[in-house]
């Protein structure tokens, strides 16, 4: 067998690195790779070998390249190095085809740095697979056209729309909705039907929910013996201002709130008229419609879409009517169902899904809780009993309970009522107005409701205001513009 003195020399993929340049009328160039004398490379001028050496055509040190006579533009010069193949066994560029890589053999560390993107223009979509880090991922994601992302999983909804509150997901909390067209994303994390919750998940447009009955900004206080529309903010305790007028004056007016309009109904001289005023700009009211029967004492209740007049007195005596008319287009209301009695005075609270009409007079101080469905148009049934018999209360509603506060049951009282929307039952006493009084005003902030104006001995204008996460007695925070009483509560 035969042997080698030092190392084996190689058989196969032995190459030469040449350099060529570009020639003008100098003596002097630059080489690409350093060299220690002009005996490790070969210089050819016009395809003829120079002799290396001081007393001949050229030397060279470094990376400086000396020629004893200067060569002209026409030229043509290259060189070899010849020092390059010692030990070289790289095989050439392209010369290895994928048949030659061992399976397995590019490690994580072979592909270190940064790939172009000529290298993977051609990578088939199937080769992703497996989980990737999420340091490989940037801090946030580029954009990408919602219509590219395909093969996601079966609870991913894709649409070209956004999704509505209506949209039910048949997958329950946890779906995930694409919108193709705009590439935003949100999940269910509410699934009740009809009433549906989905969170936007990226930077989009918002989150999809239904709208709530309590306010978040401002509470209002329509009416009374007058015209006036007071105005005061949730986020301080402050005095309410006047901004804006009824088209008449109102006393034991009906109220409901909108997503975007408060609404007057009815009044003492038993007007069928419904007013509309602007939550979003401070002005006056306009008549968009009426009653199916002009009364006054009537209470309010607001669905998503629709307000509610329930009971009232006329002039053929106590009413059990309830009429509905919509939020969001003027036109008179229509009579969808019946109180269990017929009464005037109560008070109204109102949940996601139901309306509320708690104690009256009926000829008695009534003590009873009326539910009515906002879903379809139906009579109301008979679902417990205030702590005590009343009329002239004023209700509010949290998102989980109905409260009412002040009343008279021959003179007036100072308890907080409260009971659950998520169970029929009896209320509960939990605190007190600040004053025994009655006929004030209800409104309702997501953490508080309040009781505004009413009569103790004489006319009120105190504002009250209780917590709806705790429960306790009422605070004076405000005062009304004008002391009234019978006036409409409403929230934005």
């Amino acid at each position: 067998m035969a042997g080698f003195i030092g190392n084996t020399p190689a058989e196969t993929y032995v190459s030469l690195e040449t350099q060529n340049f570009t020639t003008s009328a100098t003596a002097s160039y630059t080489l690409s790779n350093a060299v220690t004398n002009e005996n490790e490379i070969a210089l050819f001028i016009n395809n003829v070998r120079q002799q290396p050496g001081s007393s001949y055509a050229y030397t060279a040190s470094g990376t400086t390249l000396t020629l004893s006579s200067a060569t002209a533009g026409t030229d043509t010069m290259y060189c070899v190095y010849l020092g390059k193949s010692v030990g070289t066994i790289n095989p050439p560029d392209g010369s290895v085809g994928t048949a030659k890589i061992e399976d397995s053999a590019v490690t994580n560390d072979k592909l270190a740095g940064s790939i172009t993107d000529a290298k993977i223009s051609g990578l088939s979509a199937s080769k992703l697979t497996g989980t990737i880090a999420d340091a490989r991922f940037p801090a946030t994601l580029p954009a990408v056209s919602g219509a590219n992302l395909t093969n996601l999983p079966s609870d991913v909804t894709k649409a070209t729309s956004d999704p509505l509150i209506s949209t039910n997901p048949s997958g329950g909390v946890g779906t995930l909705y694409l919108n193709k067209n705009s590439g935003e994303l949100w999940c269910c994390t509410d699934a009740t039907a009809g009433s549906n919750v989905w969170t936007n998940i990226a930077s989009g447009s918002g989150d999809i929910e239904p709208w709530a009955f309590q306010g978040e900004s401002y509470g209002y206080a329509s009416g009374g013996g007058a015209n006036v529309i007071d105005k005061w903010t949730f986020s301080s305790d402050a005095n309410a201002t006047d901004v804006g007028d009824l088209s008449v004056n109102r006393y034991g007016t009906c109220a409901t709130s909108g997503q975007t309009h408060g609404f007057n109904a009815g009044n003492d001289s038993n007007s069928t008229t419904i007013d509309k005023f602007s939550f979003t700009s401070d002005g006056n009211a306009t008549d968009v419609g009426d009653l199916t029967l002009g009364r006054d004492d009537a209470t309010g209740q607001s669905s998503t879409t629709h307000g509610y007049c329930s009971g009232g007195s006329y002039s053929g005596g106590y009413s059990n009517t309830v009429d509905k008319w919509s939020h969001s287009s003027d036109g008179n209301a229509t009579d969808v169902g019946d109180l269990t009695t017929t009464t005037q005075i109560p008070g109204g609270q109102s949940s996601s899904n139901h309306g509320y009409t708690s104690g009256g007079y009926t000829g008695s101080y009534s003590n009873v809780i009326d539910k009515f469905t906002f879903a379809s148009d139906a009579n109301a049934t008979d679902v417990g009993d205030l702590t005590v018999g009343r009329s002239y209360n004023s209700g509010q509603s949290s998102s989980s309970h109905g409260y009412n506060s002040t009343g008279y049951t021959g003179s007036n009282v100072n308890p907080i009522d409260k009971f659950a929307f998520a169970s029929d039952g009896n209320a509960t006493d939990v605190g007190d107005v600040t004053a025994a009084r009655r006929h004030s005003g209800g409104q309702s902030s997501t953490t508080h409701g309040y009781a505004a104006g009413g009569y103790e001995s004489s006319n009120s204008n105190v504002i009250d205001k209780n917590s709806h996460s705790s429960d306790g007695n009422s605070t004076d925070v405000g005062n009304l513009t004008v002391a009234r009483r019978g006036c409409g509560g409403q929230q934005y």
